[in-house]
């Protein structure tokens, strides 16, 4: 196969992590209640002050406000995960938010719609934390058990950290992969993506599609 085209946006940034401690705001879960976590200008940072979680834009723009993760000690703006990659708010009144059912949401209050959810099964009568943790991770955590019920390492954008998985569970059929932006100042799902590939021994390919271009081993 052709090695892997320029054009393909891929970042794997693989840093070493050693000391990892999360930092994170406890909230009730009620049955109805939306709380705010942060709303756009706010941020949420790591204890470690390697992270940061909050809205931004490219360029300076405040149209197409994005909710991400991104390195807090670099300069310049260096995104490792995106939430609502391709539904990006035209404004700055977005808020990120935990709802009544204890899922993390991004929504617009004025327009009084969810752009983007965890959309993950969590028992109602369970309180919940939102951390971020010193890995970049973004979890939301039951309280009392720790249990991780989701995790933004389970859903990679373009960007692969310590820590992350890239493959595919094959008891539970879960796959982990990375999928390129479509610009540089873009970043909703390109066309490129890396992926395992198990048909017979497993594999890591980079696809345009579903064409093969690259594979690793």
């Amino acid at each position: 196969m052709d090695p892997p085209p320029e054009r393909a946006v891929f970042k794997i940034l693989m840093f070493l992590v050693i000391f990892v401690r999360p930092h994170y705001f406890i909230l009730a879960v009620g049955n109805t209640t939306v709380i705010d976590i942060i709303k756009d200008g706010g941020h949420l940072v790591s204890s470690n002050k390697n992270f940061v979680l909050g809205f931004f834009s490219f360029h300076n723009s405040t149209t197409r406000r994005y909710v991400g993760i991104w390195y807090n000690k670099i300069p310049e703006l260096t995104p490792v995960w995106i939430a609502n990659r391709d539904q990006p708010l035209n404004d700055t009144s977005g808020t990120l938010a935990l709802d009544g059912h204890g899922n993390v949401v991004v929504y617009s209050p004025a327009q009084r719609i969810s752009i983007w959810s965890t959309n993950a099964s969590i028992p109602a009568s369970n309180d919940v934390s939102v951390e971020l943790w010193d890995t970049g991770n973004l979890a939301v955590v039951q309280r009392e058990s720790r249990r991780v019920i989701w995790q933004s390492f389970d859903y990679p954008t373009h960007t692969m950290l310590p820590y992350m998985k890239l493959g595919l569970n094959r008891r539970t059929g879960f796959s982990w992969s990375l999928t390129s932006w479509k610009a540089e100042d873009d970043p909703g799902t390109g066309n490129f993506s890396c992926r395992m590939d198990t048909t017979g021994y497993p594999q890591l390919v980079l696809y345009e599609g579903d064409v093969p271009w690259w594979r690793v081993g």
